[in-house]
C-alpha cells in the first residue's frame, strides 16, 4: 500500500460522505477497496473470503464479513458496519468469539468504511482485546500511520512486526487521549502534580483551583509554540525561493505588499506531501504575489502548475493544464486539497522526468 492508494481511498471517502450507505453497499463502495488497497485480490477465495463461516462453540454458521488468508490460513478478519455506525470494541462480537477457537487470527479490523479499528491478542493470547492498537481513519488520514499499514498489506507482509508496534501504538494512543483530555479540563491530580512543582506554598483547594485555569492555559500556549516554530522553521528551510531570472512577475513574502500567510504555507506543504511519491519534494516552491501565491517546479514560472488564491472572501486554487488553462475548485480546508490529489499528480506529470 503507497501513498497513490491512500489518496485514492481518501478521494473515494469524500465522494460518498453525505450519502446513507447501508451495509452491502459499505462493503463494496468502501471496504473492498481498501482489501485491494493491501494487495489482496477480492475475487480470489484463496486470498479473500467474503462472509467467512466461522463456528465457535455451540454457535454454528455465524459469519465474519471478509476473512483475508494468507498460507491456507485466515490471518485478518474483518467485521463491517454501514458507514457512519459509531464504532467501539463491543460491536465486533464475532471478532471477539472468534479468537480462542482460530488461533491463526491475530488482527482483526471494526470498520464503517471510513474508520479502521485495528485489535489483536497483546494483553492475553487468542483473546481479542477489548481496545483497538491503531485507529486508521481515511476522512483524515495521518501518514505515520502508513508503515503499519503495509506490514499488513499482500507483498510487504510482516505480521511479528507488525504486533511488535502493536503495543507501542496502542498505550501511545491512549497516552493521546488522556493528555487531549488533561489539556482541555485538567483533572485533580494532574492539577496537582504542577502546583506542587511550581508553588512554593502549601498546596490548597483554593490553589488547586487557581492553577487548573494556569495549567490549561500553559498547555494551549506550548501547543501553539511548538506550531509556530515548526512553520517558521518550514518557511526558512523549505519555502522561500531564492531571487532568479523567471521571478520578476512575483514577489517574495517580504517584499511590499505581499505577506505570505499560515494559510498559504500549509496548502503548499499539503501539495509538497501529495506529490512526494510523484516528484523530489525539493523541486517544489512557491512565489507569492499580491493576488495569488503560486506553486511551480523547479522555481521556473514556466512549470506553474497551481495558484492559490486565498485573499478574497472565497478561498479557491486553480491548476493549470499544459497549455497553462485553469481550473478552479473552492477551497474551505487542507482536507480538500487532498481530494485534488489525482489531479496534482497529472498536472506534475509533464515535468517528472524534466529538470
Amino acid at each position: 500500500m503507497g501513498q497513490a492508494k491512500i489518496f485514492e481511498l481518501t478521494s473515494r471517502v469524500r465522494q460518498v460522505q453525505g450519502q446513507q450507505l447501508n451495509e452491502a453497499m459499505t462493503k463494496t463502495s468502501l471496504v473492498m477497496p481498501f482489501i485491494q488497497a493491501l494487495g489482496y485480490d477480492v475475487f480470489d477465495l484463496s486470498e479473500v473470503v467474503a462472509e467467512f463461516t466461522a463456528d465457535v462453540g455451540t454457535k454454528k454458521g455465524e459469519k465474519v464479513d471478509f476473512a483475508i488468508v494468507r498460507d491456507g490460513l485466515p490471518a485478518i478478519m474483518i467485521e463491517c458496519k454501514p458507514m457512519g455506525t459509531p464504532l467501539d470494541g463491543g460491536k465486533c462480537n464475532q471478532l471477539h468469539r472468534y479468537f480462542p477457537t482460530h488461533t491463526s487470527t491475530r488482527i482483526g479490523i471494526l470498520t464503517d468504511g471510513v474508520i479502521y479499528l485495528f485489535f489483536s491478542d497483546l494483553e492475553q493470547k487468542n483473546i481479542m482485546d477489548s481496545r483497538p492498537f491503531m485507529k486508521v481513519d481515511f476522512g483524515n488520514f495521518n501518514d505515520r500511520l502508513l508503515p503499519e499499514l503495509q506490514k499488513l498489506s499482500k507483498d510487504m507482509w510482516d505480521l511479528e512486526s507488525a504486533l511488535s508496534s502493536a503495543s507501542s501504538l496502542k498505550y501511545v494512543s491512549e497516552a493521546k487521549k488522556l493528555f487531549a483530555q488533561e489539556s482541555a479540563s485538567p483533572s485533580e491530580d494532574f492539577v496537582k502534580y504542577f502546583a506542587s512543582r511550581i508553588y512554593d506554598g502549601h498546596v490548597t483547594a483554593k490553589v488547586r483551583e487557581q492553577f487548573a485555569s494556569i495549567v490549561r492555559r500553559a498547555i494551549q500556549e506550548h501547543i501553539n509554540d511548538l506550531i509556530n516554530s515548526r512553520l517558521e522553521s518550514a518557511k526558512v528551510d523549505e519555502t522561500v525561493p531564492k531571487a532568479g531570472p523567471d521571478q520578476e512577475e512575483y514577489q517574495g513574502s517580504n517584499g511590499k505588499g505581499v505577506e505570505t500567510t499560515e494559510e498559504e504555507l500549509l496548502s503548499f506543504l499539503v501539495i509538497q506531501t501529495i506529490l512526494r511519491q510523484t516528484i523530489t519534494p525539493s523541486r517544489i516552491s512557491f512565489r507569492d504575489a499580491k493576488t495569488y501565491c503560486a506553486i511551480l517546479i523547479d522555481d521556473n514560472n514556466r512549470k506553474t502548475f497551481c495558484r492559490l488564491y486565498y485573499n478574497g472572501k472565497k478561498k479557491f486554487l486553480t491548476i493549470l493544464d499544459p497549455d497553462k488553462k485553469e481550473e478552479k475548485f473552492p477551497i474551505e480546508t487542507e482536507d480538500d486539497i487532498f481530494g485534488l490529489a489525482d489531479k496534482f499528480i497529472e498536472a506534475v506529470a509533464p515535468y517528472v522526468s524534466t529538470r
